[in-house]
């Protein structure tokens, strides 16, 4: 400004009044929601953020959307948000923007929100947090970073996907009660049909037996081929009791009642490697106190299909198990050095099993993680806490 020239004043001061004015009606505009912008601050001075002129297509696309959509700096002050958004977290429009997100992330959830940005991609990343709402209620959301359109400064700023997993949740709840309950109807079959086995078959298989030698007490003793059909048929049927017996066995044991999880382990590894032939080595840890009924059979039942596994697909020359404690939590380790898979891609062969095992951990507030690659072996841990 030139204080020698009034005019040139005049005209400064008119601009400067326009400006003014511009900057006034965008601001309001931003606080509206009608435009893609907001204010903030540096070091220096105060700076408007845009998004740039978007269209009347962009903005109809992103506002009928029904996930929300955010665009914020790297100092995480929301430049742009729809109203699905602000709809989802009870907030009204002009409260959201120009925020700082971490607002209405949930404090527990805060710290791994920063760890995430510092880690992500800043295109394709997810992470499932809690939002918090207007009510202080929780939000179980999915969270997906992507990057901002052209003309954007991508060093400034990047874009957000917010997908609302409460129906999802609800539903995933919702069919893990199913599958719990199918495991407990599954679990009550198999005590019956054992209890059959054991009870009713078994005991005719063995009066066979008893008839089939009474039966040999009255053939000549000179009719040698009678004598040996007869006891080849005896054969038979003591091999067919035998494995009515382990078939009840496995269905519901005993052993794992009266005895405990490392007794009918051991029962296990050793028949499995007679059966198959693959040296299995076990290794159960003193435990602090016995595991609760439903632990010890949740264990049992992983292990089995975990072998299963082995047996059937894995090609394995040898194979270990592991029991151990790590504090509140014991763990149950299977490991083989058969070909593997890729846990990533679904497995026909295997992959009812591992969900049966995750069901059956997570059920008793557990989890299964699975270790494998192609020609590298599978480990499956499993990990129960003490309830």
């Amino acid at each position: 400004m030139n204080p020698s020239n009034p005019s040139s004043q005049d005209d400064d001061l008119s601009a400067l009044r326009i400006r003014l004015d511009e900057a006034e009606a965008r601001l309001c505009a931003i606080r509206r929601g009608e435009v893609d912008g907001v204010v903030g601050h540096d070091d220096t001075e105060a700076r408007v953020h845009t998004l740039g002129d978007t269209g009347d297509s962009y903005r109809t696309l992103i506002e009928t959307m029904n996930e929300g959509v955010l665009m914020l700096t790297r100092e995480m002050m929301i430049l742009y948000s729809n109203a699905c958004f602000a709809g989802m977290i009870k907030q009204p429009l002009e409260r959201v923007i120009g925020a700082s997100f971490r607002e209405f992330i949930a404090e527990k959830d805060r710290d791994s929100f920063s760890i995430f940005l510092d880690q992500a991609d800043r295109d394709g990343s997810k992470i499932n947090m809690v939002l918090k709402m207007g009510d202080d209620s929780a939000l179980p959301v999915l969270m997906s970073i992507f990057a901002p359109a052209d003309g954007v400064d991508h060093e400034m700023t990047f874009g957000m996907v917010i997908t609302d997993m409460t129906e999802i949740r609800r539903n995933e709840d919702l069919l893990r009660g199913f599958s719990q309950k199918l495991v407990q109807i599954q679990e009550a079959e198999r005590e019956r049909v054992s209890s059959q086995l054991h009870g009713r078959i078994t005991q005719l298989l063995c009066a066979v037996l008893l008839r089939s030698e009474v039966l040999g007490d009255k053939l000549p003793r000179q009719n040698r081929s009678a004598r040996d059909e007869l006891g080849k048929l005896r054969k038979m049927v003591g091999e067919a009791a035998t494995a009515v017996e382990r078939i009840s066995r496995h269905l519901r044991p005993s052993v794992l009642d009266h005895l405990g999880l490392s007794a009918i382990l051991h029962n296990d590894s050793i028949e499995f490697s007679e059966r198959t032939g693959v040296p299995l080595a076990l290794n159960c840890g003193q435990l602090s106190e016995r595991l609760p009924p439903a632990a010890e059979l949740a264990f049992y039942r992983i292990s089995q299909e975990a072998l299963k596994n082995v047996e059937n697909h894995a090609r394995a020359k040898q194979a270990t198990v592991h029991l151990t404690q790590f504090g509140s939590f014991v763990e149950l380790s299977i490991k083989d050095d058969g070909i593997g898979f890729d846990p990533a891609v679904p497995n026909p062969n295997s992959g009812f099993g591992l969900h049966s095992m995750r069901e059956r951990a997570m059920a008793l507030g557990g989890s299964i993680r699975v270790k494998s690659a192609s020609g590298q072996g599978t480990t499956i841990h499993a990990q129960i806490p003490f309830i």
